[in-house]
């Protein structure tokens, strides 16, 4: 026999009821002031979490076709063309990745300084 087998809403709503019967007015206004406080509270945080994300035009990738009779000397230049704009991008990526390498290394030594 589970255990939500012997639940029954009836029964569970009679002792609620009767548990409330039981208690003083004062009681019970403190309890309903209490479930608004913090429903109110809940409220709040859920409204307030709603951030709206700014629109970012969307990336757009564009694919560079080919001609079938290149000869090996416009491919071998065309290549070499790219291998410059590869490493400015690689050097760019590894100036950024350098910036946030530092950045941690100065908040880990911050934390560390507190012994965290």
């Amino acid at each position: 026999m589970g255990t939500l087998a012997r639940f029954n809403p009836l029964r569970a709503f009679g002792d609620l009821r009767r548990f409330l019967a039981s208690r003083g007015k004062h009681e019970i206004i403190f309890l309903f002031a209490a479930f608004f406080i913090c429903g109110l509270i809940v409220a709040g945080f859920a409204v307030a979490s709603k951030v709206d994300k700014p629109y970012v035009p969307p990336e757009i990738i564009y694919v560079q076709s080919w001609r079938a009779d290149r000869t090996d000397a416009e491919i071998i230049a065309q290549q070499k063309i790219d291998m410059e704009k590869k490493k400015i991008q690689d050097a760019r990526e590894a100036e950024f990745e350098a910036k946030k390498r530092a950045e941690f290394k100065r908040a880990s030594d911050a934390l560390r300084k507190w012994g965290i």
